[in-house]
């Protein structure tokens, strides 16, 4: 195999959640453009993710459903296998973030953050894994935490995203321990202000400034300055890395 051969996933299949817009997006277009055949799952609709990807000559399917909710997931891991065959990639990459002051904040509020973030993180991780573990094929396995599970943002309160995306951190490192013995590699990415649907530039101007200037290469970041760390992750050119947190944030936490 070529040092090249080892960045590209020809002829795998990868499953993003999240992949209708944004960071799931762009690394799912960027998946199937190194060969691999790409399966979304998202609350939202992935038609166009799906085009996208057949007109890159891929294969691709998706599924609307809410990765909070376990038979929801475990039923689309199942077909994906049945569809596709099995899976070698999963990018899981679903969330929701939520700016309030703790004492304002609803319990609702912070349960549904977490239960995205986290528990939607768990149960994905969780199908992946027995599917991988059952194929005794391997596989790799990418979560998305944030450079928020090991620095407070500032000016924005969120005390619910910062932890759970703390937990996903440690999820990580955990699984990529205990699955190691199957070949399985569990690793995250930590990116930092990316400029997505959810960080849109309508942003409050003063928490813009004041993220850029505690920025060292004095910009935001863009969804596609992610893929180049997901498919190294995702690839055998990552062969013997696994639970790391890949941090992709432009400097920011090293302020």
């Amino acid at each position: 195999m070529s040092f090249l051969d080892r960045f590209m996933l020809k002829d795998k299949i990868a499953v993003v959640t999240g992949g209708a817009r944004g960071i799931g997006r762009e690394c799912a277009l960027a998946m199937a453009e190194m060969g691999a055949d790409i399966a979304i799952l998202d609350l939202l609709d992935a038609s166009r993710t799906v085009d996208e990807v057949l007109q890159r000559g891929r294969k691709a399917i998706s599924f609307q459903i809410d990765v909070r909710k376990e038979q929801e997931v475990d039923r689309a891991f199942d077909e994906i296998c049945e569809k596709l065959g099995p899976v070698n990639v999963v990018f899981s990459n679903a969330g929701v973030a939520y700016c309030e002051n703790c004492e304002k904040m609803s319990f609702s509020d912070w349960k549904n953050v977490v239960s995205t973030n986290l528990n939607g993180n768990f149960l994905v991780t969780r199908a992946a894994g027995r599917k991988m573990i059952a194929a005794r094929q391997g596989g790799s396995i990418i979560l998305t935490a944030s450079m928020s599970g090991f620095v407070v943002n500032y000016p924005q309160n969120q005390v619910a995203y910062n932890a759970s995306k703390a937990g996903v951190v440690q999820l990580t490192r955990s699984l990529a321990c205990e699955w190691a013995r199957y070949g399985i590699r569990v690793n995250c990415i930590s990116p930092g202000y990316i400029l997505t649907e959810m960080t849109p530039p309508t942003t409050k101007k003063e928490w813009m400034d004041a993220w850029i200037s505690r920025l060292p290469m004095q910009r935001i970041g863009t969804a596609d300055e992610l893929c180049g760390a997901v498919i190294y992750l995702a690839s055998e050119a990552s062969s013997y890395t696994t639970g790391c947190n890949l941090v992709v944030d432009g400097g920011y936490s090293c302020y």
